[in-house]
């Protein structure tokens, strides 16, 4: 900053340097919004948006972090291991019309994303031909897979042992192929990332003809390595945008996409340097300035390659093994345990229920995310809306307890299952705090007494889940059917409350004309967190 802010006041005039100072206070104001952000749990006030909106002017757009900005969806590693999950799902659903028409979405978004490698002009002709290929093939035995379901859709409990095993066939080969597309996409970004990785060489040429283009003070020269440069930056930044497109985990993908954002912001500003350098040949400042934003884009360079080293060693790395189920501890002394426990591995059996009612919970929690969704798509709805943060809230709970039924995800020990159905049970007791208040706006009708014949049956579910999680028990057996239990209690829980979430959009869209009105109430209005407790 120091040498920014000298470079302004050595150079007064000079319009290049201010947007060099300017583009780097809007990222100061960018990182202290993040953690206002942060702080705040994803809540912005408007009012600091508007006001640093109108303070920044034309050279800061947005200092507010988008929602793209770290939104994991947006990857295609995201898209396929939703679609993957899609695919478990229609071993229970035996592909219903539903999730039909899931597949066929989420794999319509895999397709899109895999455009951002087949449209990179990076991309060597003969993987652009293999992942378009394997493209085709995806959508082969997806039309497959739909092509059995209608079969036994129609055939319905005429179904048999014959149509069951052809759908196990055709998920199989479908999982198989779309192994064979994801190791394609990584073997094509990896192969870029290598090549910036070894061009160092080139990399330092390229600055320094751009800074002797600048000492030069020659117009012409200088347009020339500009363009040079900025195809240098682009490729690093592509180069970025693959990496977090086949990063296997959420850390690494937020890592290269605010990799790609810092060389999309500051890597203009070097060629904007050159450019108050070529104005000031002779100034010791501009010399100074460009030395720095070079510095910086060395540091953003071997962050990407850095990056690019983590993605590759990450991909390379076996997943890993599913997670066996713990028995609970016994309690020694002063409520010490004696001696560590031994993992229990489940048999199949008893794995296969278990997996069974996680999935059922799975569904649920889908129809709730859909419920919650179109909340947020209503244009009078607040973001904030606190029915929607604490449906939010449990539909993400209740996901980590479905992985656990799949040995999968942060729950890893029977305790932590327990325990997240404790904090599902008080997020429950929230909501429905919440929900009694929203009820008390909603005029009389039909709508509001079915709000209310939902809504009274949550507190008995409930006191039902945390009855069984404080249940005692005694050995592997015991501790399997309370896992069942507590897994069947969430699902029972789930089940009421995504009705409950769904008749409150009802009552608040039926009614929703009323707010225009003088005398009624906003249904949509926030309801204050105190009356909550």
């Amino acid at each position: 900053m120091t040498d920014l802010s000298k470079a302004c006041l050595r150079l007064p005039g000079c319009t290049s340097a201010q947007e060099n100072r300017d583009t780097v206070f809007c990222q100061m104001r960018r990182a202290m919004d993040m953690i206002h952000y942060t702080v705040k749990e994803g809540i912005l006030d408007s009012s600091s948006q508007s006001s640093q909106s109108s303070a920044a002017g034309e050279t800061c757009v947005s200092t507010v972090p988008s929602q793209e900005d770290w939104d994991a969806y947006k990857t295609l590693s995201a898209a396929m291991r939703r679609f993957e999950e899609g695919l478990e799902m229609t071993r229970l659903t035996m592909l219903g019309p539903t999730y039909r028409e899931k597949l066929t979405a989420d794999l319509e978004v895999i397709t899109e994303r895999v455009q951002d490698f087949t449209d990179s002009a990076y991309t060597s002709h003969e993987h652009r031909e293999s992942i378009l290929l394997l493209c085709d093939r995806v959508k082969l035995e997806l039309n497959q897979l739909l092509r059995i379901g209608l079969s036994m859709e129609k055939l319905g409990e005429g179904a048999g042992s014959g149509e069951n095993e052809e759908l196990d066939e055709a998920l199989k080969s479908m999982t198989k192929v779309l192994g064979e597309l994801r190791l394609q996409l990584q073997v094509s970004a990896l192969e870029q990332a290598a090549e910036l990785m070894e061009d160092r060489g080139e990399e330092r040429e390229i600055q320094g003809s751009l800074k002797n283009a600048a000492l030069s003070a020659d117009i012409h020269r200088i347009k020339d390595k500009s363009l040079r440069f900025h195809e240098h930056m682009e490729h690093v930044q592509e180069i970025c945008k693959l990496m977090r497109h086949i990063a296997p985990t959420d850390a690494l993908q937020i890592t290269a996409r605010y990799a790609e954002i810092n060389i999309q912001v500051y890597g203009p500003q070097v060629v904007v340097a050159a450019n108050t350098l070529c104005l000031h040949p002779n100034s010791k400042i501009a010399k100074e300035n460009l030395e720095v934003f070079m510095e910086m884009w060395n540091g953003l360079v071997n962050d990407a390659r850095t990056l690019a080293k983590d993605v590759a060693r990450a991909a390379k790395e076996k997943p890993p093994e599913k997670q066996v189920y713990m028995s609970l501890p016994r309690r020694g002394k002063h409520g010490t345990t004696q001696k560590p426990l031994k993992p229990a591995k489940l048999d199949s059996e008893e794995q296969a229920k278990i997996a069974k009612t996680g999935l059922e919970m799975k569904m649920i929690t889908s129809e709730m995310d859909a419920e919650t969704e179109k909340w947020m798509e209503n244009a009078s709805a607040e973001e904030n809306n606190d029915i929607v943060k604490r449906a939010k809230n449990m539909s993400s709970m209740a996901f980590s307890m479905y992985q656990f039924t799949r040995g999968e995800g942060t729950l890893k020990t029977t305790q932590d299952l327990f325990t997240q159905a404790e904090y599902f049970a008080e997020e429950a007791n929230r909501l429905y705090k919440v929900v009694r208040q929203f009820s008390y706006q909603v005029p009389q009708g039909v709508h509001k007494k079915e709000l209310l014949e939902f809504l009274d049956k949550v507190p008995t579910y409930v006191q039902q889940l945390q009855f069984t999680v404080k249940s005692s028990t005694v050995g592997k057996a015991a501790t399997f059917t309370k896992v069942d239990h507590v897994i069947q209690e969430t699902k029972n829980l789930m089940n009421v409350i995504s009705k409950v979430v769904t008749t409150c959009f009802v009552c608040a869209t039926k009614v929703g004309h009323a707010q225009s009105h003088p005398g009624h109430a906003n249904l949509f209005s926030k309801i204050p967190f105190q009356d909550q407790l």
